[in-house]
């Protein structure tokens, strides 16, 4: 059974291709431990269903992240994205 995630920052590049934005994601669990993996590495556990990451917006909207494909490779993005990822962009810089 996958294990929730709350994605609550990222790590960003200047990039504007999708697969180059985002270069980890970051959170912190329920124990209170502090989280932080590369995209790569969310990529792989979300396919393999280990983990389910997500973001909460105000209003305690919830959108899980996918991964998505383009011509380039495989990226992060929340269902509610279009190509671009920008929900999963709006979050904090990681610490």
């Amino acid at each position: 059974m996958a294990q929730y995630l709350h994605a609550r920052c990222v790590v960003k590049t200047d990039k504007t291709n999708p697969h180059e934005r985002i270069l980890s994601v970051g959170g912190v669990k329920a124990d209170g431990s502090r989280w932080k993996m590369t995209q790569n590495e969310a990529i792989s556990y979300i396919r393999d269903g280990t983990y389910v990451l997500y973001i909460e917006k105000p209003g305690g909207h919830r959108f899980d992240l996918i991964v998505a494909t383009n011509a380039f490779g495989s990226y992060l993005k929340t269902v509610a994205d279009r190509e671009q990822p920008e929900k999963l962009m709006s979050l904090p810089d990681c610490p």
